[in-house]
């Protein structure tokens, strides 16, 4: 069951957590099926993350964590997604909010981890709730879809909404943590990919309180005077993370492709084994291509951010616009890449005794999640450059009149 690791309270190297993820990858393969089946991953499996220390990555040291950079996580991501979709999904899900937690008030740490550092927090940051500001807090109600592994989650769920003025003007998209006892969990996700992520649907019980500190906006780009890792921008370390457990899921289609061709053979009398078309060998080419060029840009950006995280500068908006697509365009060139080589397995491919199938349904989901949202932000992005700024509320709060 999984990989148990030893001292994991002892803080690994980047190359050492990215080792126990590849020696996670032929259990997690072997389970897949039975993950989807159950439309939940396992409590074995998330403690065996648990125990890899892979939840720890991002977790402030204050609270027992290893604060790396997301780097570390991104890597750890890409390894995982190659064994089982829906595993890795739940961990980039449940790991990535410890990170969210250098960005608030300390007290929500504080009062999240006080008597156990590893409670898992969910998460649906679509703007489907109302919100009111209230003496010293926040009145939220409503209900959120897709909360991915919320049934592994006693800490509660961060919950997102929009404010706006009295003249229906938006000021903001929020975050707000509420607790696991506010809310309930509504068994809806039936889906033709991840189903095993568990994303069920989540419901506030009535109007529920939300202090100040347990709130932050997703939208206003602060520093603060934590450490380095949590300078960075909200948007690109949070959506740097789905585009990097899909590239899992992409080079986990190039591994079952090989070990899929190169035994093959054509059925046609005459014709080369696949191993030696080169209709089969270019496809799997220009898919690594593609897969590659989408890894490289989201390590690129957290490099370059890091670099003026260092600098305690913030990362300037021209750059940030950039990585706004340079991220979001990582689930297109994936899916593309993974369709280029479902379409050289023939009829092979599609039975679901062929964990092909299962691959790129994976990346047909997550190519439909809003950090993956191309078109939108291609035109964002050449509308900067063509002097017509930004929108509201995507990069920078409104200007006040």
């Amino acid at each position: 069951m999984g990989v148990v690791t030893e001292n994991v309270s002892v803080k690994p190297t980047m190359d050492e957590l990215v080792a126990r993820a590849a020696a996670m990858l032929p259990w997690l393969r072997e389970q897949a099926d039975a993950v989807e089946a159950a439309r939940s991953v396992p409590p074995e499996t998330i403690q065996a993350f648990r125990e890899a220390g892979f939840f720890k990555i991002l977790q402030p040291a204050a609270w027992g964590g290893y604060e790396m950079n997301p780097e570390a996580f991104y890597r750890v991501l890409m390894e995982l997604g190659r064994g089982c979709p829906s595993s890795a999904w739940n961990l980039m899900i449940l790991g990535i909010h410890q990170w969210e937690f250098g960005k608030l008030d300390p007290r929500a740490g504080d009062e999240l981890w006080a008597e156990d550092q590893e409670i898992l927090v969910a998460s649906s940051y679509a703007p489907c709730g109302k919100v009111r500001k209230v003496n010293g807090g926040w009145m939220l109600s409503g209900t959120w879809p897709t909360s991915s592994g919320s049934d592994h989650c006693e800490g509660g769920a961060f919950l997102g909404a929009r404010v706006f003025d009295d003249d229906g003007n938006m000021l903001d998209h929020r975050s707000f943590l509420v607790r696991r006892e506010d809310y309930e969990l509504i068994d809806d996700w039936y889906v033709v990919g991840l189903a095993g992520t568990g994303s069920k649907t989540l419901r506030v019980k009535g109007e529920v309180f939300v202090p100040d500190h347990r709130s932050h906006s997703i939208v206003d780009y602060t520093m603060g005077y934590g450490p380095l890792t949590y300078r960075l921008p909200f948007n690109q370390v949070f959506f740097g993370a789905v585009s990097s457990v899909v590239v899992g899921f992409a080079n986990g289609m190039v591994d079952l492709f090989v070990e899929h061709m190169k035994p093959r053979q054509n059925v046609f009398v005459g014709g080369p084994v696949a191993a030696q078309n080169p209709f089969v060998q270019e496809k799997l080419g220009n898919a690594v291509l593609l897969i590659r060029s989408a890894r490289a840009r989201i390590l690129q950006c957290i490099h370059e951010s890091t670099m003026y995280a260092e600098r305690n500068q913030p990362v300037p908006l021209d750059l940030r616009v950039h990585y706004f697509l340079d991220i979001q365009g990582v689930a297109k060139d994936c899916f593309t890449a993974g369709h280029m080589m479902f379409k050289k397995s023939s009829a092979r491919g599609v039975f679901n005794s062929n964990p092909l199938q299962r691959q790129l349904r994976a990346l047909l989901v997550a190519a439909n999640h809003i950090t993956q949202n191309e078109d939108d932000t291609s035109a964002l992005l050449g509308g900067y450059l063509l002097g017509q700024g930004v929108p509201p509320c995507v990069f920078e709060l409104p200007q006040a009149n």
